[in-house]
């Protein structure tokens, strides 16, 4: 007998059976089992790419973690974002006893123990991320940001294995659909739509006539929806390119300063013009190091990351956070150790700053935040001493 949480679509001799599931889920994790024997696909898909697959399959792969590349690629923070998710995720499958993405695993296994067609079908993770982050303004990121704080630093209430079937439900899943809409539409749509397009034409291509196909409830009812169109998802495959709006941002932010202190040169004198360029280096210095202090940073880095804020403002391709960041990864290099404890350390606050790898990230995100603060400050603070 089917698990009720499968959706069968017919559609040019072919079968899908569409099962629904929740990513810490124990009944979902037997569903795929029941699923496979009642069925005998000739594929099985599953809701991941090979990176995530890669992931959830080996719990080792922290180890390869080369911290150097991280920070000069500028992917600190898409690695924090997936650090924090990750952690939100485990701590969610400790309160239920289950590993998060346990009933992908189930359908990759019951595909090797039975000699069936596995397909990877969801959309490489670093491509959607990227597009999601692409597609939305300022104001969004900084709310997104810090939604996705706030859910790590402060949790919703306990949730059991009743809620999480509930939340399974089509009702449920279309309403929290709704509600991410009109939060956030440019997430929704990259994040769901796309994928669910993704999803469809991979699963739609997949060998046989029986197709398997394990997918988050939310995406069951797009899928369904698509999967007897063709679609080319080479689109839905590219990233972004980069908006130009930071770089004017940042290079106007250090035309104004630069222009305030050439004003006091001008017009208030060469000692007044000095003035302006201590207060300068000094603010801005001072804001970088508290930074990177709060981060708990290596002295030096601390050191570095205050020297190179002052000249680095407004800087596109090179910041505080960057030089403090390779700093304190030269002098407090995380060891094979410290990358195997980062799943564990990243489900506690504490933990942030106790691995050495997290230590890196968070020096890197506070020293640009207090270099970005003191900026400001010290732009306010030199044009009052003029006007």
């Amino acid at each position: 007998m089917l698990p009720e949480s499968v959706r069968v679509v017919e559609s040019n001799g072919k079968t899908y059976y569409l099962l629904g599931t929740a990513h810490i889920s124990k009944k979902s994790v037997e569903d795929v089992s029941a699923a496979v024997e009642e069925i005998q696909p000739d594929s099985i898909c599953i809701e991941l790419c090979e990176k995530r697959f890669e992931n959830i399959k080996n719990r080792d792969q922290w180890k390869k973690t080369d911290v150097f590349t991280i920070i000069k690629q500028k992917k600190v923070l898409l690695l924090m974002t997936n650090l924090i998710m990750s952690s939100f995720y485990r701590k969610l499958g400790k309160e239920l006893d289950v590993t998060p993405g346990a009933e992908m695993l189930k359908g990759a296994e019951e595909a090797e123990k039975h000699n069936i067609n596995l397909v990877l079908a969801d959309r490489n993770i670093d491509v959607t991320l990227k597009r999601v982050w692409g597609g939305l303004s300022f104001m969004q990121k900084i709310k997104c940001i810090s939604q996705l704080f706030s859910m790590f630093f402060f949790p919703a209430e306990k949730i059991d294995e009743n809620v999480v079937e509930e939340i399974k439900q089509g009702d449920n899943i279309g309403d929290a659909m709704e509600e991410l809409a009109k939060e956030f539409p440019g997430i929704k749509s990259r994040l769901v739509d796309e994928r669910d397009l993704y999803l469809a034409e991979k699963i739609r291509t997949a060998k046989g006539e029986k197709i398997l196909a394990v997918l988050g409830a939310a995406h069951c009812k797009g899928v369904a929806e698509h999967i007897k169109t063709p679609f080319d998802i080479s689109e839905i495959e590219k990233i972004p390119p980069k908006s130009v709006v930071p770089q004017i941002i940042g290079w106007g932010i250090c035309a104004v300063i630069i222009a305030l202190i050439v004003f006091t040169f001008v017009h208030g004198g060469v000692d007044k013009g000095i003035e302006s360029l201590v207060l300068w280096c000094v603010i801005n210095a001072g804001f970088a190091a508290l930074g990177c202090i709060l981060a708990f940073g290596h002295p030096l880095a601390v050191l570095a990351g205050a020297v190179a804020a002052p000249f680095t403002f407004g800087n596109p391709f090179v910041s505080a956070g960057l030089v403090a960041g390779i700093v304190q990864a030269f002098f407090k290099k995380p060891i094979a150790a410290d990358m195997e404890n980062v799943p564990i350390d990243t489900e506690t606050l504490k933990g942030f700053w106790k691995n050495p790898l997290t230590r890196i990230l968070l020096v890197f995100i506070l020293t640009n935040i207090g270099s970005s603060i003191g900026t400001f400050v010290a732009g306010a603070v030199i044009a009052k001493n003029i006007f």
